[in-house]
């Protein structure tokens, strides 16, 4: 009798891309482009402070990221516009069998401004999570971009005891290295109660902003009254603040509070939280 030949082991996955861009049209800045291949997307343009600053809320539908998963976004801000990115939600990285992926390539053009203000990344136990930005800033351009990423799920008490978590960050202006950063960690890493890691802290957040600020409002920031761990420091050209908390919505609340004094000082407005914040 012959046998019948082994079913191989199929796992279905995503392959999702998004790719926006951005004009500014006298006094608006407008969308050029919008194109997405897979359940990745934008929600209508929002003009929530005026003209000059589009807003686009990113939409992942299946809610999740799973292994094979991979995301590709990537935005270019012409000259003198400003977009504003934000996302519904949190980011949910699954436990799976192998890696997923999220590739993320932000160009913006003299004069320009963005501003990639995601909600939180939460990557479950046993989740393979494999990320990776590159930003390319020519001449004058503003950036102000942070994450804040949940390792397990505190709120269950569930600890990041298998898979792993990996990011790069790289940001370049005309070229030049303004910041490159490499992690990885592994689920029971010696890193996650080490106190040179993350000191048991399950939650870890960072904001990055170009310019420079002076020493009076960089101590404003500094003693914001916030139950994270965190800090700030003045490199040349990009201002970096990182935090360690027990809960998302304190990291978040604290990089917020950062943003509302930060972005008048460096990018010129006032901050007007997105409404998909509290919804």
């Amino acid at each position: 009798m012959t046998l019948p030949a082994p079913t191989a082991l199929f796992t279905p996955s995503w392959h999702a891309e998004l790719e926006l861009g951005y004009g500014r049209f006298g006094d608006t800045t407008r969308p050029t482009l919008r194109r997405h291949q897979g359940p990745l997307r934008v929600q209508k343009h929002l003009y929530a402070e005026g003209p000059e600053v589009c807003q686009h809320i990113i939409v992942h539908p299946p809610g999740g990221i799973a292994g094979g998963d991979r995301l590709d976004i990537s935005a270019h801000v012409g000259t003198d516009a400003w977009a504003q990115l934000t996302s519904p939600g949190a980011a949910k990285w699954y436990r799976a069998a192998g890696p997923a992926y999220q590739q993320l390539e932000l160009q913006v053009e003299a004069g320009a401004t963005l501003e990639w203000l995601p909600q939180e990344t939460i990557v479950f136990s046993a989740a393979q999570a494999e990320l990776s930005t590159r930003v390319e800033l020519h001449g004058d351009a503003r950036l102000l971009y942070w994450d804040i990423v949940a390792l397990g799920r505190p709120a269950c008490d569930e600890r990041f005891n298998l898979g792993h978590f990996q990011s790069k960050v790289e940001i370049r202006r005309d070229g030049h290295l303004l910041w490159h950063e490499r992690q990885r960690i592994t689920g029971n890493d010696g890193l996650l109660d080490s106190p040179i890691g993350l000191g048991g802290k399950p939650v870890f957040a960072t904001l990055l902003i170009t310019g420079e600020v002076d020493s009076e409002l960089l101590e404003t920031c500094r003693n914001l009254q916030n139950p994270v761990r965190g800090d700030l420091t003045q490199l040349p050209g990009l201002l970096v603040a990182r935090c360690l908390a027990d809960e998302t919505l304190h990291a978040r609340a604290w990089l917020i509070e950062l943003w509302k004094l930060l972005r008048p000082a460096l990018l010129g407005r006032e901050a007007v939280l997105p409404r998909i914040w509290s919804t």
